[in-house]
């Protein structure tokens, strides 16, 4: 049964010429093992025909997107929308997801302000050289275009959390067509968004939903000019310069000598805790200049404090998963901490609720130095490890990081973490890791991926 106790429809392929309900469905289930719904499987025949209509298709002009993206964000926000209220899809995305109900909502707001932002926010990205059309007057003495570097975007999203379709929709904005293939594990956000974007204004043959077996998911990566996503499909294609693969986030915090860590217990609970632990820009080591004991004695202390709750109650805010991904991610865990002080979630983090589905809850574990492998371990769940660095240590233990907080007042060292280039985004002083807003890159600007500038003149 479904949210509220009805069943969800199919959650159909919505191709370039409409819905398209297939034969073979694969089975969707909630965290507890009960099916939810079904989800057409469509045949690696029918991808190469819709990502051959995909090419064929010309953009809209520019106008028409940015006002279709505009009701786009309405429409998912508040609308029914394949037969699910608001509500329903929110309930439903809990139930499959495991996130808990205020972060779902919280996340159709954010995800909502993107699309509606999205045309606004690639204008954001274009170099401030360069003109958007070759018909502006300044092409007639020579200008840089910005231009697309191919025609067709294919989207395979991961579904962790609902927030990361906020970004994609960029791509129409551009005037990219896009196919978007579902997260077998939460299809009903990519599925709503789809439909908002038709709803709003953009023909089938501009935006298609393509849920589909790994063969025929490599016919999406193959039939489109350029690839954006996080799951093992694109990985599998993380040489080609044609792709974009998402990374892993291990955002961090770095506290150095200057900061008093009792100030900023609040700010690592906060960038731990918020999406309830499960997002790139989490919060994964912390970096103390000094003894980090003290730390991560408090940080484990308000942490053990969070209640085990199913994802649906009001009060909930630590992920669930089915039992069995539970424990095994529990073995994981346990078996990268060794040798490493537990705080908290030592012997084991998994909390039954006896539904066939376990809360993840938080796990802090104190490591012997900035060099340890543990500082790079993600999972998804409130898991810190927490370090001790030194100057002598410098820039190494903060490389590859989405976010980085750094709360100091040394110039140097902040000119260092700008010029370091595997740190993405950098925030100085008490602002969380998931702080951001619509407009601002996430990993670089996804416009960066995909526009090109070229010089261009009109004689």
């Amino acid at each position: 049964m479904g949210a509220d106790g009805a069943a969800p429809p199919t959650v159909e392929v919505l191709g370039p010429s409409g819905p398209y309900r297939t034969r073979t469905e694969q089975e969707i289930t909630d965290v507890t093992g009960a099916v939810m719904a079904g989800m057409s499987q469509a045949p690696k025949i029918y991808v190469e025909r819709a990502m051959r209509a995909l090419h064929a298709a010309r953009p809209l002009p520019d106008a028409e997107r940015a006002a279709a993206l505009s009701r786009a964000a309405g429409l998912f926000r508040s609308a029914t929308l394949g037969g699910l209220t608001a509500q329903q899809y929110e309930r439903a995305v809990t139930r499959v997801s495991g996130l808990p109900l205020g972060v779902v909502r919280t996340a159709t707001r954010t995800c909502a302000e993107r699309v509606a932002a999205a045309y606004r926010s690639v204008q954001e990205a274009r170099p401030r050289g360069a003109v958007s059309d070759w018909r502006d007057p300044l092409v007639r003495t020579g200008q840089a275009l910005w231009s697309r570097r191919g025609e067709v975007l294919a989207v395979h999203v991961p579904g962790n959390h609902p927030g990361t379709h906020g970004f994609w929709p960029e791509a129409l904005a551009l005037g990219y067509r896009v196919a978007v293939r579902p997260s077998r594990r939460e299809p009903f956000t990519a599925h709503r968004l789809v439909l908002a974007l038709r709803a709003a204004g953009f023909p089938d043959d501009h935006v298609v939903l393509l849920p589909c077996g790994h063969d025929a998911a490599d016919a999406v990566v193959r039939g489109a000019d350029l690839a954006y996503g996080g799951d093992e499909v694109i990985r599998r294609y993380a040489d080609d310069p044609g792709v974009l693969s998402l990374r892993p986030g291990r955002s961090k915090i770095l506290l150095t000598a200057g900061a008093d860590w009792r100030d900023h217990v609040d700010l690592v609970v906060d960038s731990a805790v918020r999406h309830a632990g499960t997002g790139c820009v989490n919060v994964t080591g912390v970096l103390v200049e000094g003894d980090p004991a003290p730390l991560a004695g408090a940080v484990a202390e308000r942490l053990a404090a969070l209640p085990s709750l199913p994802p649906l109650d009001e009060k909930a805010c630590l992920p669930v998963q089915s039992v069995k991904s539970a424990r095994a991610l529990e073995r994981y865990v346990l078996d990268r901490a060794r040798g490493t002080r537990a705080w908290l979630g030592g012997t084991g983090f998994v909390d039954e609720l006896g539904d066939g589905s376990a809360v993840l809850r938080p796990a802090v574990h104190q490591l012997a130095s900035a060099d340890a492998p543990q500082l790079g371990a993600e999972v998804p769940f409130p898991c810190v490890w927490i370090a001790p660095w030194s100057r002598a240590d410098g820039v190494a233990p903060l490389r590859d990081t989405l976010v980085l907080t750094a709360v100091t007042e040394d110039e140097e060292l902040v000119d260092a973490l700008v010029a370091e280039p595997t740190i993405s985004n950098l925030y100085l002083g008490g602002r969380a890791t998931h702080w951001h807003r619509a407009g601002l890159p996430h990993d670089g600007y996804l416009g960066e991926f995909l526009m090109r500038s070229k010089t261009t003149v009109r004689a």
